[in-house]
């Protein structure tokens, strides 16, 4: 991996160690080379899924990075949001702008503990795709959600059933309830051209 990093190198990471390696190089370069360069809307789409279906906070956004999540959120009016991340470096780049109410640097895939649990509302822009989180971080999201939060999750369609996904939902049917989904662009066509189609599958549910 070289010194600017790309959605490549995020895809090819196989451990935590190495997802923290990539994004403290990252971190300070992310939202200018990737988000604006890359056309980067899954963020957007995320946060307009959450508030279009009457989501509120107190929020949870998973894989918060440098906190693109919580700044549409907040300009949407959305109060009370807590980030958290596996990576420290980036979670400092998110405190600088202000818009969360407090950020943890914290493994998703182990039970969470977050002291302002439960939260009414999880969002997660990105982190459930190849190389990061797969669907058996989903329990320790329900675990910190108040009964009927909203859940707004973005997975890598491209991986939605091979990585297990799709058979994760089916087997939380008696703990959640209007599951819904739709894909949508990750990227806009300011992205290279290798992934300037790839697709997000939004899932969107309630716990029961």
């Amino acid at each position: 991996m070289g010194q600017n990093p790309d959605v490549d190198d995020a895809y090819a990471m196989s451990s935590p160690d190495e997802v923290k390696d990539l994004y403290r190089t990252w971190s300070h370069s992310y939202d200018a080379a990737f988000g604006d360069a890359q056309g980067y809307q899954l963020p957007r789409e995320v946060a307009f899924a959450f508030v279009g279906a009457g989501g509120s906070g107190p929020v949870l956004d998973v894989g918060a990075g440098t906190g693109l999540v919580g700044t549409i959120l907040r300009g949407l009016n959305t109060e009370s949001i807590d980030g958290i991340d596996l990576s420290e470096d980036m979670l400092q780049v998110a405190q600088t702008k202000g818009d969360y109410r407090g950020l943890y640097a914290c493994d998703v895939t182990k039970p969470l503990g977050l002291k302002n649990a439960p939260y009414s509302g999880i969002v997660s822009a990105g982190t459930f795709t190849l190389g990061h989180v797969g669907p058996e971080a989903l329990r320790n999201l329900l675990d910190v959600a108040a009964s009927g939060a909203l859940f707004v999750i973005s997975v890598n369609a491209a991986h939605f059933v091979s990585a297990g996904f799709e058979t994760a939902f089916a087997a939380l049917a008696n703990e959640i309830t209007d599951l819904t989904h739709r894909d949508v662009r990750i990227y806009d066509d300011r992205a290279h051209k290798a992934h300037r189609n790839d697709m997000a599958r939004l899932v969107i549910f309630r716990k029961v």
